[in-house]
């Protein structure tokens, strides 16, 4: 199994409009299929962290999920909404050996 985790970087105070955001793609099903996901935020370290983990059982099917997800139009005109709350952002991507 797959573990990757974007880590998106808030601008301070944004937390509750990107929250909505978050909301809305959840509710449209906009977010990428995965086998296993969920979304997390900071309770202590850097603050006003969104980290969105999700589980996969191949490299093959992550990259199928984001082809499949990031091409469709509601989830460009989404994320063009959801970006002006970050201020950056980084992905790792781990693999579960245990």
């Amino acid at each position: 199994m797959y573990i990757v985790r974007d880590i998106f970087h808030l601008r301070f105070g944004a937390y509750k409009e990107a929250k909505a955001l978050l909301d809305e793609a959840y509710s449209k099903g906009i977010l990428p299929d995965a086998k296993s996901s969920r979304i997390l935020s900071d309770f202590t370290g850097d603050s006003y962290r969104l980290v969105f983990e999700e589980g996969y059982d191949s490299l093959a099917g992550y990259e199928r999920s984001l082809a499949e997800s990031m091409g469709k139009a509601a989830w460009k005109k989404w994320y063009e909404k959801f970006k002006q709350h970050v201020v950056s952002s980084h992905r790792e991507i781990l693999k579960q050996i245990m």
